[in-house]
């Protein structure tokens, strides 16, 4: 079965409050979603992430059409070597995994439909019967965090998740309270994209994990040189999660056998297909590691997607990474399960089992069009770039 028409279209949603952390301040996420139709009418959607530019990776899907135009909906690894080298995209390997990421995403969703079986059992079938997801924290005063933690423990959750790398006394007052309103048995994790020295990761790793139980500490140090983590964890005793550093499947290659960290945190968008996030989730069990689901923020169809995969791999963590609990609205017609709750079982429809809103799509394109995307960085870098009071733009 070949395709026949490719579209990139940019969707922006916003967050029903702004995600914050060391490294980003955002109101909402803009991903490039990829609608695939084949010369049999079936239609295949994916999810692009982004990370700078979404007009980027729109670009960059547009870019990649002719190769996948009049190409086999089977043919998805064949496709993205030949993207590698003979298209070039090998010399721009982020944007390219990020934009046929959504690609692959789509023709996998075509696999399954061809076949009338859902994403899971093509990749071998289920090793779970449901895949468990954190709550996302939001920062806030101790009394909100006290709050949140309930909240979550009434709604089941046994994984939480905390922003940290910003403010220690602040962060150091969350986390008191957290422990405080969730009890000895729930999970803390943190994640400090890299914000931390290594003095700072081991003073506040070992005051931190001793008074709150750390489950684990997501890039507390630089991961480069991947020796840095190394030393940590020789240090500490709070498990480590590597999430930055896993730019290309090479780098995941690279970090799985240095056996730097305890849980891998990564995605099909970081390797640039699911068949091959599927094999180096596979590769790292092989040496010990776990992994977490991670997300750049997402909607329904990235998020189904992670979900097909988890239930596969023998070395799934609990507490996967999700948006949708912050999520205002998304592009599917139904809601996905961890949009109010942990866990979500096996998913039978066909393909990625979800289904698309087309007016949604045109209407949250539409917002896109007119508005651009979220900007991602901290109110103090806005304001460093932000123009002198009386200054003249040019």
């Amino acid at each position: 079965m070949k395709v026949v028409k490719l579209e990139a279209i940019p969707v922006r949603i916003p967050y029903a409050r702004v995600e914050a952390s060391s490294l980003i301040a955002r109101g909402g996420i803009v991903d490039v979603l990829v609608k695939v139709t084949t010369e049999a009418g079936l239609v295949g959607w994916g999810e692009c992430t982004r990370a700078a530019d979404s007009a980027g990776i729109e670009s960059a899907v547009k870019a990649m059409t002719p190769l996948v135009v009049g190409r086999d909906i089977w043919d998805k690894e064949q496709i993205q070597r030949d993207l590698a080298v003979p298209a070039l995209w090998a010399f721009q390997p982020m944007t390219g995994n990020f934009a046929y990421a959504g690609i692959d995403m789509a023709l996998w969703d075509l696999c399954g439909k061809a076949a009338g079986q859902p994403i899971y059992r093509l990749l071998g079938g289920a090793m779970r019967e449901e895949v468990d997801y954190f709550y996302y924290m939001e920062w806030g005063t101790p009394a909100e965090i006290a709050r949140q933690g309930r909240e979550g423990r009434k709604r089941g959750y046994t994984c939480y998740y905390m922003k940290a790398g910003v403010d220690e006394k602040r962060e150091e007052a969350m986390l008191e309270a957290l422990r405080d309103a969730i009890g000895p048995e729930g999970r803390i994790r943190i994640d400090v994209n890299q914000a931390w020295d290594m003095a700072t990761a081991v003073r506040l790793l070992k005051r931190w994990h001793g008074r709150f139980v750390i489950d684990f500490a997501e890039a507390p140090v630089r991961i480069d040189p991947i020796e840095n983590n190394l030393d940590l964890m020789r240090r500490v005793d709070v498990p480590i999660c590597v999430n930055e550093g896993l730019w290309r499947e090479a780098d995941a290659w690279r970090i799985i056998k240095a056996r730097c960290g305890h849980v891998l945190c990564f995605s099909q968008y970081w390797v640039g297909s699911i068949g091959r996030w599927h094999m180096l989730c596979h590769a790292a069990h092989q040496e010990g590691w776990l992994v977490c689901k991670h997300t750049h923020g997402e909607f329904g169809l990235a998020a189904a997607a992670g979900q097909h995969v988890m239930l596969t791999i023998p070395n799934a963590s609990l507490g996967h990474q999700q948006t949708a609990q912050m999520m205002a609205d998304d592009i599917l017609t139904e809601t996905v399960p961890i949009t109010t709750k942990p866990r979500w079982g096996r998913i039978e429809k066909p393909g990625l089992g979800v289904t698309v809103d087309e007016d949604k799509v045109a209407k949250y394109n539409a917002a896109w069009r007119q508005h651009g995307d979220f900007q991602t960085y901290p109110d103090a870098l806005k304001r460093a770039v932000a123009p002198a009071k009386g200054a003249k733009r040019r």
